[in-house]
């Protein structure tokens, strides 16, 4: 068994994470109730688009990409100025519709958007398809050394790991953890669960042990962090620790994450109570089926994943790696279809293999 070690450095200290979700919620509520009166008030759609960023990274929130969508659609209708298709470009982009995206920053540049505003949702595209990654590189440096703020590093990090520069990826992290110096949880949760990902999964051999610590951090810090509480489940499973597990998952239960029913399913099972375990694989199906049919692009990724695992279907898996990299050509996407596809090469030998042997008996 692995032994889990903790960090000297306490970590700088923040607002108390479940308060912190109380109040993203009333903010996230306020805000649509300002855009209900007066769409173009100056800055409620933004502050909408950024509280429901929070509300899905961190809390689970999947039906933040069709809020959106009404947000985009609603406000190009009361809004003709470069404000709505900046919206409309950052809602594309949360859905990983990067060619509209990108047609969307084109229409906000003839009209008059700012241009910094434009630049960083550019780069922020190109990071995640994996192009240009020199160009990005050298900006996303630049802005760093400019602001020093963790909403710079962590991006910087990001691409580090994406770059396979582990150990600057691991520095810059923990310069933009330990020089943190506002209140709120949400970055500092963010920050941590970037460590734990890059210490337990992205790394070429990974540290179970440091990982769990960057996650149990950032579930500290935000309790109901549905990512960090998936990824920490995945590590005590790993090691036979199946009830602390399973007591990660269920509070996560309620965000309507198909992962979360997934990762259970496997919990159950291992625990040998098959009946609860494919209630929950059920659940999970049911629930990246239906993610994937209003948002393909948007989980691609993940349900291919799912459907080379536990979701036991190797075609569907295949095709959705694939769209997944035709849509956004990075490392880590070319590296999951290839897997996908040995899986599925193996699959269909086995098969066939079967369907001979059944076909010469006698």
């Amino acid at each position: 068994m692995t032994a889990f070690v903790e960090l000297d450095h306490p970590g700088p200290s923040a607002t108390d994470g479940e308060i912190a979700a109380i109040n993203l919620e009333s903010a996230r509520r306020g805000a649509w109730a300002r855009f209900a009166q007066n769409p173009r008030l100056p800055g409620v759609a933004e502050e909408i688009v950024d509280s429901e960023h929070l509300a899905s990274q961190f809390l689970g929130d999947l039906d933040v990409l069709d809020r959106l969508d009404v947000l985009a659609l609603q406000f190009a209708r009361a809004d003709d100025s470069s404000r709505a298709t900046l919206v409309q470009a950052e809602v594309a982009s949360a859905a990983h519709r990067f060619d509209d995206a990108r047609g969307y920053l084109a229409r906000a540049a003839q009209t008059g958007a700012p241009r910094e505003a434009i630049e960083r949702q550019a780069l922020a595209i190109d990071q995640a398809c994996g192009v240009g990654l020199d160009a990005v590189l050298a900006a996303r440096r630049g802005f760093a050394r400019a602001s020093g703020r963790l909403e710079d590093l962590v991006p910087l990090g990001a691409l580090l790991a994406d770059l396979e520069r582990f150990a600057e990826a691991d520095a810059v992290y923990k310069q933009a953890f330990f020089s943190y110096d506002d209140v709120s949880p949400f970055p500092l949760a963010w920050v941590c669960f970037q460590l734990g990902m890059l210490w337990g999964e992205l790394v070429p051999a990974p540290d179970p042990a440091l990982a769990a610590v960057w996650y149990r951090r950032a579930i500290a810090y935000l309790p109901g962090y549905v990512k960090a509480r998936v990824h920490l489940a995945e590590i005590h499973a790993s090691h036979d620790r199946t009830g602390d597990a399973e007591a990660l998952l269920l509070p996560a239960l309620s965000s309507r994450d198909p992962e979360v029913n997934w990762r259970l399913a496997d919990v159950l099972a291992a625990q040998g109570r098959v009946d609860e375990a494919e209630r929950q694989l059920d659940a999970a199906r049911f629930g990246f089926d239906r993610l994937l049919e209003r948002h393909l692009l948007a989980f691609a990724d993940h349900a291919a994943e799912f459907y080379a695992g536990s979701g036991n279907d190797g075609r569907r898996a295949l095709e959705l790696a694939r769209t997944n990299v035709a849509n956004r050509p990075t490392r880590r996407a070319v590296k999951q279809a290839d897997a996908i596809a040995l899986i599925a090469d193996a699959a269909g030998a086995s098969d066939l293999h079967e369907a001979c042997g059944a076909g010469t008996s006698v």
